[in-house]
């Protein structure tokens, strides 16, 4: 019987334009936080000939409700699930993160075939066995590699391994002339499904590297790496050489384009700014100018003050009409000190003589 998908399956997509932490959605739901503390392990995990079986218990397998209920401590549920793994990307980690959850008690067995196997039934892969192997054994989820897996799994392979279940996706994976390799695991209800991640796959990064052939080229050997190290011919190298200075002259003719558009608009901004300053000052200079000058401006209130005050000083106010006269004394009479001639002796004559000197001494005097 094969066992239905397990609601625990971590089937969410990636989402670029997600609100939350790590691309969260508000549908998704944010996950509670957790105390922190070391999860992981300290050593990658081990191949399989380094691992010691006692052979001595006998192999039962586990069904799949037992393994759902759980299993004892010393007796965890042991899943399989295999692979090529080049390019070790986050699609792998994932699978196998589900494929180590499917029970609560799991040992997580994960069997990465040769480059053999793999050049003759799927093709040339950019990492060598080796790398492969050293790439599984260091993801966090897996507990045993098995290096030089088979590319069919057989019964006598399950048993030497005592394997419970195999973990893979529910896709049919056509392959060594069978329309479905895990085919016989599904009709002896030993499969596991798991989800695959969408978006994220070996041939997908192959297809990105093969598109931007020119751009990783010219990366690589501006890093350093000669033309025969990257089987480029010579003239491809002078041109991507050529394509490289060109793209710097680009990239210096749009730094200076930007730096210009923002001196520019610095100019602008602070040319605003002085003419804002310059109408407020001529308008404080424009008020100040009528206050002073203006038809009832302060200078012509002066003036007026200053007027009325030449005129006060120039025309005196005259006496009062009612205010009593004072007669003027005569002036008193003057002889002349050197005159010989005496007036004349009549006292009429003497009389008038006197009171026309003296009226003409005083005359003078005034004036």
């Amino acid at each position: 019987m094969e066992p239905p998908t397990s609601s625990r399956l971590n089937s969410r997509k990636r989402r670029k334009d997600g609100s939350g932490p790590n691309g969260a959605t508000e549908l998704d739901g944010i996950p509670p936080k957790i105390s922190r503390r070391s999860f992981g392990l300290r050593e990658p995990a081990p191949f399989s000939d380094e691992v010691e079986i006692d052979y001595s218990k006998p192999y039962i397998r586990v069904t799949y409700e037992e393994a759902m209920r759980g299993t004892p401590l010393d007796r965890p549920v042991r899943v399989y699930a295999d692979g090529i793994f080049d390019l070790f990307h986050s699609g792998h980690a994932r699978a196998l993160m589900q494929a180590k959850n499917l029970f609560p008690n799991t040992y997580l067995i994960v069997g990465v075939c040769s480059d053999e196997l793999t050049h003759n039934f799927k093709g040339f892969t950019v990492m060598n066995e080796n790398e492969r192997y050293d790439a599984v054994q260091h993801c966090r989820y897996v507990d045993e590699v098995v290096r030089n897996a088979p590319w069919t799994l057989t019964p006598e392979f399950l048993a030497e391994h005592r394997i419970d279940f195999v973990a893979h996706d529910d896709i049919p994976y056509s392959s060594a002339g069978s329309d479905d390799v895990y085919k016989h695991i599904k009709e002896a209800g030993m499969f596991a499904p798991t989800q695959r991640t969408e978006g994220i796959s070996t041939s997908d990064i192959i297809t990105r590297i093969v598109r931007d052939y020119d751009v990783y080229a010219r990366r690589n050997l501006q890093r350093g790496y000669t033309a025969k190290e990257l089987n480029v011919s010579f003239i491809n190298e002078k041109k991507y050489h050529l394509q490289e200075r060109v793209d710097k002259v680009k990239k210096r003719v749009k730094d200076v384009e930007e730096k210009s558009k923002e001196f520019v608009q610095k100019v602008e901004e602070k040319s605003i700014d002085l003419i804002q300053k310059w109408e407020e000052k001529s308008r404080e200079f424009i008020g100040n100018f009528l206050e002073m000058f203006g038809p009832e401006g302060a200078l012509k209130h002066m003036l007026k003050e200053g007027k009325g005050r030449m005129l006060q000083a120039i025309s005196p106010k005259q006496s009062p009409s009612s205010s009593p006269t004072h007669d003027r004394s005569p002036s008193p009479s003057f002889r002349w000190p050197f005159s010989t001639k005496t007036p004349p002796s009549s006292p009429a004559n003497r009389s008038r003589n006197e009171s026309a000197v003296t009226y003409d001494i005083s005359e003078d005097e005034e004036d």
